[in-house]
């Protein structure tokens, strides 16, 4: 029987009956291959080929957003605010943050990036005082907590970071040793203090320097953006490209990534080469951003993961999917779930995705109204927040232009509204009902937050110190509905 059966597959397959593309299989530049039998006609490899590299490309894309991101964020530091590696840069005006992705409308950023193959070990020192804040590689993986959080627990101290592959220097009390994960990194922190000129000295006792620069170290400067135009999003086109490239050639390299290296260097990117397309490449690359981006939209806009959708009855969905900052899940690394939210934020640690009342934080995503359509920026829309939000501190809800996943540039910059917003107009019974739309509502303009023609946007809904009603989801959030 069973050799019977290996017969009839043999035969089968030897008139080209099985394991043949027909035309309605193939698509892009397949569809233009003709067939010499079973086989595609010789003169038409090369458009199998470039099939194959924009395949490539089209997932090398969605692999490498978080690493994109970082790079194109740390040129912008350095090339647009004038930033060094012995400074940091204070973002503190709405206008600041406009190219910042997901950014809140309201808390400072404090932070910069290093390359430690150019400083070899860095040192960072942290005033005693109440502050927050981590490090991570480019892949944003946190691999040190700083601050009360972290080893000095807000007493202050030196922290040694030590690039991979090095052993750290011998260093005493008051000195903590942290092993980097990549070779550029990303330190950034927040100080606690509500009172502005504490917080304000705090930022500025902050101290970076190299290690071996330890006896007589530069000053420590903090830039201001100053309200300049930059751009914090992942490039398009070839330019993405450029980027990877850029931040490839003095990056470690995972073993996970082995595969993904591959595909690169048949794209043109190698290490300790320049990246020259040419003109059939640079086609290819360029529609596979399209592609890539497009696959980017939808992989974070409509989640399909398991779990992602917070009550089955509304349209909200948990923004972030990664499982923890390694992004490794049970039995493989968490790709899509990392270009989720990479696609659409930057920075991830564990106190982001809380699962303990009171601590952290709590992120839902809306990207689409109550019915299930896109949210249009020329359209009225309500939100209702029932009374006794479960937040410790404060929840906010914040509008995001889908384009460019950062702050809406409407002309009131104003992004969000929230239980700290001293004019908000709560109802009788303690609820709340935010507006969104291209004109204010009557006597509802202190609860509403411009949108703009033309252009689609998305919400977060944050929850700072998340409370037991949210995690047993008795507390529930309203849908984003059409007026």
């Amino acid at each position: 029987m069973k050799g019977g059966c290996f017969v009839v597959r043999r035969s089968a397959c030897s008139r080209g009956t099985l394991g043949v593309m027909s035309d309605s299989d193939r698509a892009g530049y397949l569809s233009r291959v003709a067939m010499d039998g079973e086989l595609p006609r010789r003169q038409d490899l090369g458009l199998v080929f470039d099939e194959l590299d924009y395949q490539m490309a089209c997932q090398a894309y969605l692999w490498a957003l978080p690493l994109v991101s970082y790079a194109q964020w740390k040129t912008q530091h350095y090339d647009v605010f004038g930033a060094t590696s012995s400074d940091l840069v204070h973002y503190v005006s709405y206008r600041d943050r406009l190219g910042l992705i997901t950014a809140n409308a309201t808390t400072p950023y404090i932070l910069n990036f290093f390359d430690l193959s150019e400083t070899g070990p860095l040192v960072i020192e942290l005033p005693p005082g109440p502050t927050a804040g981590g490090m991570s590689d480019f892949w944003q993986r946190e691999f040190a907590v700083m601050g009360e959080m972290g080893p000095d627990a807000g007493r202050g101290g030196r922290h040694v970071v030590v690039p991979p592959g090095q052993d750290p220097p011998e260093v005493g009390d008051g000195w903590y040793v942290q092993r980097a994960t990549g070779m550029n990194i990303m330190f950034g922190f927040r100080t606690l203090d509500p009172d502005p000129q504490r917080a304000q000295a705090l930022v500025d006792a902050v101290r970076i320097y190299p290690y071996d620069q330890r006896e007589n170290p530069a000053p420590t400067r903090v830039v201001s953006p100053e309200g300049r135009a930059w751009s914090g999003d992942q490039p398009r086109g070839l330019d993405y490209w450029v980027r990877l490239h850029g931040i490839y050639q003095d990056e470690v390299v995972d073993e996970r990534d082995r595969f993904f290296l591959a595909m690169l260097k048949r794209l043109g990117i190698e290490r300790g080469k320049p990246f020259e397309p040419d003109e059939r490449l640079t086609r290819i690359l360029t529609r596979a951003t399209r592609a890539g981006e497009l696959m980017a939209q939808a992989n974070t806009f409509a989640k399909q993961f398991p779990g992602s959708r917070y009550w089955p009855d509304r349209t909200w969905d948990l923004a972030i999917v990664l499982d923890n900052p390694a992004q490794r899940g049970e039995g493989y690394d968490e790709l899509l779930e990392r270009a989720s939210w990479f696609y659409e934020a930057v920075s991830f640690s564990e106190a982001m995705k809380s699962t303990t009342p009171g601590a952290g934080q709590a992120y839902l995503g809306a990207y689409t109204d109550a019915n299930g359509a896109w949210l249009d920026g020329g359209q009225n829309y309500t939100l209702h927040v029932p009374a006794d939000p479960p937040a410790k501190l404060f929840w906010s809800a914040t509008v995001y232009d889908a384009w460019t996943r950062c702050l809406i540039d409407n002309e009131q910059q104003r992004g969000d509204r929230g239980s700290r917003d001293a004019d908000l107009v709560r109802n009788d019974d303690g609820s709340v009902d935010v507006w969104f739309g291209p004109t204010a509502p009557e006597g509802k303009e202190s609860n509403w937050v411009p949108t703009i023609p033309g252009r689609h946007w998305f919400s977060y809904f944050r929850l700072y110190g998340p409370l037991e009603s949210y995690f047993d989801r008795s507390w529930k959030l309203g849908d984003i509905v059409p007026v």
